[in-house]
């Protein structure tokens, strides 16, 4: 819904336009803002990368709830996921800067702004950590997968984190010193995901001689929980869906490196979900109708059910072809997402709100991009993944911590927003009168999947089975919220401003000198 602005005077989309409207946010352009609208949407689109989230988690899916609920799963949770969307994309439009979320909730706080902001940041720090490691641990598990099935080399835990330290390497080392082939990638990755699930779809449809009927497909209930519930059962198998649509936020987060932010950011979010919704809905019903043996793709010594489904529906030879199509957009993935972490992790530093900030904010003034937050990014998805090393349901937990984390970020704003009622400054994107009862209900969706995907997976519970994202969350936030009652209080006042006019002039003047 694109509103004209009435204070706009200025050429839309000129890099002045774009400037100035950093400085009046209290920025100066440190980042060079060479990126297209397109290449805005195609950050966001492969962070959601329908060829990562809805393959990594359709095993778990495949044992909780089956194919019934992954089906109608995915446009159920699609539906509230455009709501949360839009809403984000609302506020990015009045604010186009890289702090994205946390900035927004501190502007639009009408009392205790710090604190809106400061809490909003660490819940996305930790979405952002998470999620990167979900993307870049699904990845391994892929390629785990391939190098068992092509050299034997075995799918064990401690291969799987080797792998992954492995893939977080490259993918700091791309972010350090390949910004450009990064932004080459990031636009050829569009095409990667949307081509690739055409082939394995078509390839799925074509080359089987057996197919799943269309009653197996939509309406079968399949429960390995062990939970007696069905109900309950359906809502944990939501998961997959709201895990898989994530990461949109990388819009918002690129847009003080984006032309024309303040419309190109919010239509990065909403296209990229879209078209996520339709182009993943096909894969998974494509990929469940081409299921051979249902128990063994469960049961695959892969540990990759879809990986066994290819290898079942089409021979040795072009499972492992589909396989590699995955991997490939995986890793696409894992590099968009260490970019769009290392933004926000940048600009969250650059206000004074992670310890060592001087540190992590710190721009390589050859690139012009955050290198030490890029790694602060790769190093701490490794963390987060370890425990799979002594958990076979790590996984699903890394996914809820990602999910929890960036969602309740996500809506925060959005709930902030609705507060602010008529007195909200509108920018050039905006949803008009629709604003305020769409944030109402992304809000309340929110949580909902907030105590939703804190509950535990399996049962009986055991270390094994535990799901450990509260205690992840009890660690963190809870960190968080000491040093904010201790000491963050009494000093940070949210986003800070870099200086005035001149000050900011100065900042960009000696990147340009360097550059």
């Amino acid at each position: 819904m694109d509103v004209p602005d009435s204070q706009t005077t200025s050429e839309p989309g000129h890099p002045d336009e774009d400037s100035a409207r950093l400085h009046a946010l209290g920025y100066a352009q440190e980042l060079k803002r060479t990126m297209s609208a397109f290449s805005n949407f195609a950050v966001s689109f492969t962070i959601i990368s329908i060829l990562s989230g809805c393959l990594t988690l359709y095993g778990f899916g495949m044992k909780t709830g089956g194919p019934a609920v992954m089906i109608w799963g995915w446009p159920l949770v699609g539906l509230f996921v455009v709501l949360v969307g839009l809403g984000m994309a609302e506020v990015c439009s009045s604010y186009p800067t890289a702090g994205g979320l946390y900035y927004w909730a501190a502007k639009l706080a009408t009392r205790n702004g710090p604190a809106w902001s400061w809490f909003t940041g660490w819940f996305n720090l930790i979405g952002q950590i998470a999620v990167t490691a979900g993307i870049d641990f699904g990845a391994a598990l892929f390629l785990n997968a391939f190098l068992d099935l092509q050299w034997g080399f075995s799918a064990t835990p401690g291969h799987t984190i080797l792998l992954l330290a492995i893939i977080l390497v490259v993918h700091g080392v791309l972010n350090t010193f390949g910004v450009r082939v990064v932004a080459v990638l990031n636009s050829v990755s569009v095409w990667w995901h949307l081509l690739g699930v055409l082939v394995i779809v078509g390839v799925l449809v074509i080359v089987p001689a057996h197919h799943q009927d269309a009653s197996f497909v939509f309406g079968s209930f399949v429960n390995q929980t062990g939970w007696g519930s069905m109900a309950y059962v359906f809502a944990l198998g939501l998961l997959l869906a709201q895990y898989t649509l994530t990461g949109y936020d990388a819009s918002a987060h690129m847009t003080e490196e984006t032309k024309n932010a303040s419309k190109a950011g919010p239509r990065g979010i909403i296209t990229s979900i879209l078209v996520s919704l339709v182009a993943g809905w096909v894969l998974l019903i494509g990929l469940t109708f081409a299921i051979q043996d249902y128990d063994g793709a469960v049961n695959s010594a892969t540990g990759v059910p879809p990986a066994q489904i290819f290898i079942d529906a089409t021979g040795a030879v072009t499972g492992k072809f589909l396989l590699l199509i995955c991997i490939g957009a995986q890793l696409f993935c894992g590099m968009a997402s260490v970019t769009a972490n290392s933004r926000m992790i940048y600009a969250f530093a650059r206000d004074g709100a992670i310890p060592g900030s001087s540190f992590w904010h710190r721009i390589n003034k050859r690139t012009q991009t955050p290198t030490n937050a890029v790694w602060l990014a790769a190093g701490g998805a490794l963390i987060l993944a370890l425990p799979y090393l002594w958990s076979q349901t790590a996984y699903a937990a890394v996914t809820s911590i990602a999910t929890v984390g960036l969602y309740v970020a996500y809506v925060i704003p959005v709930f902030l927003r609705v507060r602010r009622g008529d007195s909200f400054e509108k920018g050039p994107w905006n949803l008009g009168r629709w604003g305020k009862p769409i944030g109402v209900v992304a809000t309340a969706w929110v949580v909902v999947i907030f105590v939703l995907f804190m509950l535990p997976q399996s049962s009986p519970i055991t270390v094994d089975t535990f799901n450990y994202t509260p205690i992840a969350f009890l660690i963190v936030l809870g960190g968080a919220a000491l040093w904010w009652v201790l000491s963050a209080r009494k000093w940070f006042t949210g986003p800070k401003v870099q200086g005035s006019a001149a000050e900011l002039a100065a900042v960009e003047q000696e990147l340009k000198d360097l550059g």
